[in-house]
């Protein structure tokens, strides 16, 4: 009797990869405007340094342990270590608000806090007096004789097994752990890896890849363990301010982002040829005209030599200011401009669009790299069932949708009701299969009319036409029309360039095409954006639209106390 090969688990794959590569590099950190990089072996030196000092801590398998750090290459080899441990990660962002650090430490009671640095873990005391026990990075990687330790197998996973427990961002009420498992990661990172493989072709050398969003975000997550499973080599960012600096050194083919990262890319390309002026702004102008008109079957001579004289001479050093090996960039967390897609397609770098949650294992949809739709969000990954409910709520189903969220019996139910997880996101499906997302459920701002109105539509509008604005957010629930709210970094108490004859423009022109439940009538200027440490603005670029509103009621209601535009 024979019986069928045992397939390996997401961390069996991993190990197995890391084991093959041996002396070649896998992970490397920009320090300092150079590289400090580890190559397999090292990698795994370091797991083993990890495992054999966790070993020490009276840990048994199935027990909580809370990592608080910034990415970094220690950071990856604990949570690899502590996944083949059996122990279940919850990691934490290093900028989070303490208290909100401690609301989740509380929730997810750990066995233990890895921590990469004593300010971190200072800061953490000062909010909560009775947290769990504390080790630091620099006491977990100091034993030499661990790391020269036997190299034991990692903890065999059955795909029920939760290995992690991811914090959702929280845009409206307490965030809430949700629940992975070694089924779910294993199957995703076998999709992950098939659309890569589209997108890069047959190769020999490694994927370069960057990576500036923290891990303790779902994408970031799943994009770290599949860069580990494939031939590839993965550059962390460790220094925000020089993420532009960092991303020439690391001349990536790909990398994930947020759509608020590629809006000021845009920004600034822009920004920067008016600034130049003359020629180069004339053709530039010329050349984004005649690209849109092409696309909608018309085009001018003059403009459409113009784009060809831009594809020539002005396109590729852009491209190579922004990435000159990139095969394309890789878009998710929140709903894309199709403008801003477009306009780096017509730079000729495709933008692949993700659609996806935390408790989907990060992903749903993925653009296909053959067939790009902008506007869309690509189809459903094979093996994934999504359909829409009669209110558009999107509903999913598949080995990607997780087990539940961490003691909660009651929300779990409720969230996959009926064998479907309810996302909660309105979106419709094409004839092609492609998907379109085109709002929240509970974002909608119902009107004292009774009209519904998405807000984040009108939103990306009024940010494309008003790139002087950081941000952007619709009120009016209950109320006889919409206001916004506009973000700007305050310069002397002035509003930094956010002019009010400005504003009253752009909105004329925004709401000419709208009809008049969906008009702006009125709007504020916030002199401060928001952000992660004001508590506004969520790890991955959402806003917290609840905060928002309750910190900012009494202005909120000086707008309705006026006469409306």
């Amino acid at each position: 009797m024979t019986t069928g090969a045992i397939r390996l688990t997401f961390l069996e794959q991993i190990v197995e990869r890391l084991e093959r590569v041996g002396g070649a590099p896998v992970l490397r950190e920009v320090r300092d405007g150079r590289f400090v990089t580890v190559t397999g072996g090292e990698l795994l030196a370091l797991v083993r340094q990890a495992r054999a000092s966790l070993a020490t801590r009276g840990l048994k398998r199935g027990d909580r342990c809370a990592l608080l750090a910034p990415n970094g290459i220690r950071w990856v080899a604990l949570d690899l270590a502590l996944m083949a441990e059996g122990l279940i990660v919850v990691p934490l962002y290093a900028r989070q608000a303490p208290g909100e650090l401690a609301g989740m430490i509380k929730d997810s009671t750990p066995s233990l806090i890895c921590c990469s640095d004593a300010s971190l873990a200072a800061e953490l005391y000062k909010s909560w007096p009775a947290h769990p026990p504390v080790v630091l990075f620099e006491a977990v990687f100091s034993s030499e004789s661990a790391a020269n330790a036997p190299a034991a197998p990692p903890c065999r996973h059955a795909d029920h097994d939760a290995v992690t427990i991811i914090y959702t961002s929280g845009t409206s009420g307490e965030p809430k752990g949700a629940v992975l498992n070694a089924g779910n990661v294993t199957f995703m990172l076998g999709c992950t890896n098939a659309r890569l493989d589209q997108l890069m072709g047959p190769r020999q050398e490694p994927d370069s890849v960057f990576q500036y969003a923290p891990f303790c975000f779902a994408a970031a997550w799943i994009l770290l363990l599949t860069c580990l499973s494939r031939n590839s080599v993965l550059t962390l960012s460790t220094d925000l301010t020089k993420l532009s600096d960092e991303l020439k050194l690391a001349a990536p083919n790909y990398f994930v982002n947020v759509p608020m990262f590629l809006e000021r890319v845009r920004g600034k390309v822009e920004e920067s040829i008016r600034k130049r002026g003359g020629w180069a702004a004339a053709v530039f102008t010329r050349a984004q005209r005649a690209y849109m008109q092409r696309r909608s079957g018309a085009s001018r001579p003059l403009d459409s030599l113009c784009l060809s004289l831009a594809n020539a001479v002005m396109f590729p050093a852009i491209r190579k200011n922004v990435g000159p090996g990139l095969k394309a960039l890789i878009c998710g967390s929140a709903p894309l401009a199709t403008e801003t897609q477009l306009f780096f397609v017509m730079l000729g770098i495709p933008v692949l669009q993700v659609y996806g949650l935390t408790e989907t294992t990060a992903i749903c949809t993925m653009d296909d790299p053959r067939h790009i739709e902008p506007g869309c969000v690509g189809p459903a990954v094979p093996g994934i069932e999504m359909t829409a409910a009669d209110t558009g709520e999107i509903l999913v189903r598949g080995p990607n949708v997780f087990p539940g969220f961490w003691q909660r019996p009651a929300e779990t139910a409720k969230a996959l009701e009926g064998g479907w997880f309810h996302t909660g996101d309105q979106g419709e499906v094409n004839a092609s299969g492609n998907w379109r997302i085109t709002g929240r459920l509970k974002n909608l701002i119902i009107l004292n009319s009774g009209h519904n109105v998405a807000p984040e539509p009108i939103e990306q509008t009024l940010a494309t036409r008003l790139p002087e604005a950081q941000q952007v957010l619709l009120v009016g629930n209950q109320r006889s029309f919409l206001a916004a709210l506009l973000t700007t970094a305050a310069t002397n108490g002035s509003s930094n360039g956010l002019a009010e004859g400005r504003i009253r423009s752009v909105l004329d022109a925004v709401n000419a095409g709208l009809p008049h439940y969906k008009q702006i009538r009125a709007f504020h200027v916030v002199l401060e954006p928001f952000s992660v440490e004001n508590g506004l603005m969520t790890t991955m670029g959402k806003l917290k639209r609840e905060a928002i509103s309750a910190r900012y009621a009494r202005e909120i209601e000086q707008l309705y106390q006026k006469k409306p535009a």
